[in-house]
C-alpha cells in the first residue's frame, strides 16, 4: 500500500493506530526520493540514514519532509545549490527547521533550487536542471523547484520553500499543488541563507490547504535571533479553516485579469482566464462578494523592474561573504586576495548570479542610488500603499497566478512570457513579497493538460482569514490532494 500520497491527518492517524510505523513511511519516502531524483533530479541530498521519531499527538510527528537547500541542517550538506557551497555543512539549524524537528518531523531529503532562491525556472541548480512531474518538457518555476516536484510526486505530504517574489507560490501552481508564503516574520528566517532580506519569507509547499496551515503552526513564532519576526501564538491556523466564508469580500484587479489587455493573447493564456473567471464564480456560489477594482496599470507595470531592482541591491549586500576565504571551496595559487576572491566567484557563480550582482552593484553606487535603488523604493511604497487601501475593503485579492500553465524548456514555445503586455499578469505576486502579505495559490484546474493556480493574498496578520478563503474555495473545487500524471 502507498502512504506517502496521503494527507498528513491520514498518516498521523494511521501512525497512532499502528497501521504503519515511522520506519515503514521513511522507508517508502527515500524509495520514491531516488525514483524522482533519477526521473526529475528534484533533490541535493537523499539522507538515506533518515531515522524514525516517536510518534506523539503532534500531527507532523514520524512523518517524512523534505527541506529546501537555502535552511541551515546541522551536521547535513547545505549548499544552497550553488558550486561556491558545495561541500558546505552547517553547525546549526534553521530556527524553522529546528522546530520542525522538535515536533518530530523527519526530513529525508534536501531539495534542490535555483542557485541561492535567484531565480524563477529550477534550471539554474548546480547539481542540473528540475524537471517536472506533469512534463518533463517543462519547468517547475523557481526557486523552491525540487520541493514543487517532490511533494507534486508524491515523495511526502509537504517541503518547506521561501519566497523572495514567487518562489513559493508559482512552483505550487505549476505543479498542481498547494503553496503558502504566511506575514513576514511569522516564520523566523534566522539559519535561511538570505537573498534579499526584505522580501524572504519562509513557507510550505503542501498538497491542500489544511496541510499547509498545520505545517506553519509547527514552524511559526517569534525567535530572539530574527528581529524581524513576531508573537503568533494568538494565531491557530489549523483551528482557523471552518470554511464559513459566507460574507467575505474580495477583489481582483482590471488591469491584471481583462483579457481585453491582451492583444496577442497564447490560446494556452485565453484558457488560462476563462478558466480564473470560472473560479470567481465559484467564490460567488459559497457566498462571497467578487468586486472587480481598477489599479493604475503604469504603477502595475513597473513591480517587475522595483523587483530586480531591490532584490538584487540587496543580494549584492548579502552576499559579500562568498569569497571562497571564510567558507567554500578556497581557490588556490594565487598570490594576493583579490585574485583569489574573483577566480572563485568567477567559477562558482552561474551566469545569472552575476548578473543579478552586477545590477545590484550598478544600483548600489553612489552615484546611482538616487534614481535606481531609491526609486524604486519610493515605487515599492505606492504599490503597497495601493494594495493596503484594498485591504481596507476587502478580505482579500483573487488574481490567477502567471499566464497559464508551466512553462517550456524551449523558450519559442513561450516568446509571450516575455512580451511586455504580460508582465504584470507574469510578476504580480511580487507585491505580496513588497508588502509582507500572507499569500496562497492553490490549485484550480487544467490548461492543455497542465494544472493551473489561482493567488489569495491578504492583509499583514490576517493569515487566518486568508487560509480558511482558500480552504472554503479548495472545497468547491475537485484538485485537493493531486499528483502529478508522470509520477502515480
Amino acid at each position: 500500500m502507498k502512504y506517502m500520497n496521503k494527507s498528513i491527518e491520514e498518516l498521523h492517524e494511521l501512525l497512532k493506530s499502528g497501521e504503519v510505523t515511522s520506519k515503514e513511511l521513511i522507508e517508502e519516502s527515500l524509495e520514491l526520493s531516488h525514483k524522482v531524483q533519477d526521473e526529475y533530479n528534484a533533490f541535493v541530498t537523499i539522507l538515506d540514514n533518515a531515522k524514525e521519531t516517536e510518534v506523539t499527538d503532534n500531527l507532523l510527528s514520524g512523518i517524512p519532509c523534505g527541506i529546501k537547500d537555502n535552511y541551515s541542517t546541522k551536521g547535513i550538506l547545505s549548499t544552497g545549490s550553488s558550486n561556491t557551497l558545495k561541500d558546505y555543512v552547517p553547525f546549526f539549524d534553521a530556527t524553522a527547521y529546528a522546530k520542525l524537528k522538535e515536533a518530530g518531523a523527519i526530513m529525508v531529503n534536501k531539495t534542490a533550487m535555483d542557485e541561492f532562491g535567484m531565480g524563477g525556472t529550477g534550471t539554474t541548480c548546480h547539481t542540473g536542471v528540475v524537471l517536472n512531474p506533469w512534463d518533463k518538457t517543462r519547468m517547475c518555476a523557481g526557486s523552491s523547484a525540487g520541493s514543487a516536484c517532490a511533494v507534486a510526486a508524491g515523495v511526502y505530504p509537504y517541503a518547506t520553500g521561501s519566497d523572495t517574489g514567487d518562489s513559493i507560490r508559482k512552483p505550487a501552481a505549476y505543479c498542481g499543488i498547494v503553496g503558502y508564503k504566511p506575514t513576514y516574520g511569522m516564520i523566523s528566517r534566522y539559519g535561511l541563507f538570505p537573498f534579499a532580506s526584505s522580501l524572504d519569507h519562509l513557507g510550505v509547499l503542501t498538497r491542500n490547504v489544511k496541510d499547509a496551515a498545520i505545517v506553519v503552526d509547527n514552524m511559526k513564532g517569534i525567535d530572539k535571533n530574527d528581529m524581524t519576526s513576531w508573537d503568533s501564538s494568538k494565531i491557530n491556523l489549523t483551528k482557523a479553516l471552518t470554511g464559513d466564508v459566507k460574507g467575505k469580500k474580495l477583489c481582483f484587479v482590471k488591469e491584471i485579469t481583462d483579457l481585453d489587455n491582451y492583444k496577442n493573447a497564447s490560446p494556452e493564456l485565453k484558457a488560462h482566464l476563462e478558466n480564473y473567471y470560472k473560479v470567481l464564480e465559484k467564490c460567488k456560489e459559497l457566498g462571497m462578494e467578487v468586486d472587480e477594482v481598477s489599479v493604475d496599470r503604469t504603477l502595475l507595470n513597473a513591480s517587475a523592474s522595483v523587483y530586480v531592482v531591490i532584490s538584487c541591491a540587496e543580494a549584492t549586500s548579502n552576499m559579500s561573504n562568498l569569497t571562497g576565504i571564510i567558507f567554500g571551496p578556497r581557490s588556490e595559487g594565487f598570490d594576493n586576495w583579490i585574485d583569489m576572491v574573483k577566480d572563485y566567484r568567477t567559477k562558482g557563480f552561474s551566469s545569472l548570479i552575476k548578473r543579478r550582482f552586477v545590477i545590484g552593484s550598478y544600483v548600489l553606487q553612489s552615484q546611482n542610488q538616487e534614481r535606481y535603488f531609491r526609486n524604486a523604493q519610493r515605487v515599492r511604497r505606492l504599490l503597497v500603499d495601493a494594495w493596503k487601501d484594498l485591504f481596507k475593503k476587502y478580505d482579500a485579492v483573487i488574481l490567477p497566478v502567471g499566464i497559464g500553465p508551466a512553462k517550456h524548456f524551449d523558450s519559442d514555445k513561450d516568446m509571450l512570457s516575455n512580451d511586455l503586455e504580460t508582465v504584470t499578469l507574469d510578476e504580480h505576486l511580487q507585491i505580496g513579497n513588497y508588502g509582507g502579505f500572507p499569500s496562497i495559490t492553490i490549485p484550480d484546474g487544467f490548461v492543455d493538460g497542465m494544472p493551473v493556480g489561482v493567488n489569495i493574498t491578504g492583509n499583514c496578520y490576517d493569515d487566518e482569514n486568508v487560509l480558511n478563503i482558500a480552504y472554503a474555495l479548495e472545497g468547491a473545487m475537485e484538485y485537493k490532494n493531486q499528483i502529478a500524471k508522470e509520477a502515480e
